[in-house]
């Protein structure tokens, strides 16, 4: 019988490693709450024709990589894509936020793309993204992007660099779309097939492409920013102030855009100097003002980004080394059957006390269990036997050092010692 195995690009997760995923998603939530974010969970399943509204239909995500399926009505359904399609989708069904409303939320989970995985690139992904619905201001820009720097932080992140763009608005973007689209008709024969395709269905994705030579022919193509009303370049030197008050540094890329057709103004990436490859993308986001009127809801303007865990987590492990495992704070080795009953009955106390407690359930022998806690990586270990159990007091050893100390077999006197040592 042949072996089963995961569907490509698609990962499992075992601890350590998963260790460093749930301290990502712990410190996101607490960084997004300090910021007044609150967490939302949509559905992964949803109906096609909001990503085809949302996303766009000529866009990368729509065309070739999405997880489509019909269901049993006939009615087309794919696994999300992305994250923001979704979430706008349920503020609007429930009611979430109005013309004068504000809302700050967040979200962590799995999305799925089918293209070619590679590093830093699978086919069921995960992401954390957050979206601030309901203000104009430029000022909410910096607020976000801020949130996303503090939380890049404080994991520890290093050489990491922000860039940013505006796209202005979309009536400024007919004469710069044209002056695009007629700069890389006179370059058709030396782009890539993908970017002729894009030529004629939406020219500005010519930007994004990676492939050496749109690279290269890009470098010379049109700037935006010649293109753009006052109120738009005011609204981006806004943005450019705000991250030099609080110290942030950033590049402008007047070549940035972003592979979804909702973004207007601004729009950024933080990407990273090495370690994920071509693919070197933490994080991306911006403004799309437009995207919750267009998907049936009140003209609310909203800025957000999504962060990818899985490249979050191949730099966390290139800056700091692999993920190590969270060790047990202390193992019970019993010597006989009566240490086997106490060190069961102290097991549950001391577990019921936040520690980290193990014992042996196969009755082995004393040596085979000090082996065992030493392969789970314990601190100490505490033997228990029918002596012990008569006297009420065991040996608490500190591994790393074979320190002893005695201890009354009590859980208050046990957790007080381990918090000591």
């Amino acid at each position: 019988m042949s072996i089963l195995r995961a569907v490509k690009g698609m990962n499992d997760l075992f601890c350590p490693e998963l260790n460093m995923w749930q301290k990502i998603e712990k410190t996101a939530a607490e960084i997004f709450s300090a910021y007044g974010f609150q967490e939302i969970r949509t559905p992964i399943l949803e109906e096609l024709s909001l990503y085809v509204r949302g996303v766009g239909e000529e866009s990368d995500i729509v065309a070739k990589e999405m997880y489509a399926l019909k269901d049993r009505d006939e009615k087309m359904l794919s696994l999300r894509p992305e994250g923001t399609a979704g979430v706008v989708r349920a503020v609007i069904e429930n009611s979430k936020v109005g013309l004068d409303g504000e809302l700050k939320s967040f979200y962590i989970g799995p999305m799925f793309r089918r293209e070619r995985p590679q590093k830093g690139r699978l086919r069921q992904f995960h992401q954390i993204g957050a979206e601030f619905f309901g203000v104009a201001e430029a000022s909410v820009d910096v607020e976000v992007i801020a949130m996303l720097h503090d939380f890049l932080a404080a994991l520890g992140l290093q050489d990491l660099k922000l860039i940013l763009n505006t796209l202005g608005q979309p009536e400024e973007r007919v004469d710069y779309l044209k002056a695009l689209y007629d700069y890389f008709v006179l370059h058709s024969d030396n782009i890539c097939s993908d970017c002729q395709r894009r030529l004629q269905k939406n020219t500005l994705r010519i930007l994004d492409c990676k492939q050496p030579q749109c690279v290269k022919i890009s470098e010379d193509a049109p700037l935006i920013l010649a293109f753009l009303s006052e109120e738009s370049l005011e609204h981006f030197n806004e943005v450019q102030a705000g991250l030099t008050r609080l110290s942030i540094p950033y590049e402008v890329s007047p070549r940035l855009v972003r592979g979804l057709d909702y973004y207007n103004r601004t729009v950024f990436e933080i990407v990273a100097s090495s370690g994920l490859g071509a693919q070197n993308a933490v994080a991306a986001g911006g403004r799309y003002d437009g995207l919750v009127k267009k998907l049936g809801g009140s003209d609310v303007p909203a800025f957000g980004f999504a962060a990818g865990i899985e490249r979050i987590v191949l730099l966390l492990i290139e800056q700091s080394g692999a993920a190590q495992a969270i060790p047990l704070d202390v193992v019970l080795v019993y010597a006989d059957s009566i240490g086997k009953e106490k060190a069961f009955e102290l097991l549950y106390q001391l577990r019921r006390k936040n520690i980290k407690a193990d014992l042996d359930h196969k009755s082995r022998s004393v040596k085979a269990q000090m082996r065992r806690a030493d392969r789970l990586g314990s601190k100490t270990v505490l033997v228990i036997g029918e002596k012990e159990v008569q006297e009420q007091s065991g040996q608490l050893k500190l591994l790393s050092t074979g320190e002893t100390l005695s201890v009354s077999l009590v859980c208050s006197a046990i957790e007080e010692a381990l918090q000591i040592n």
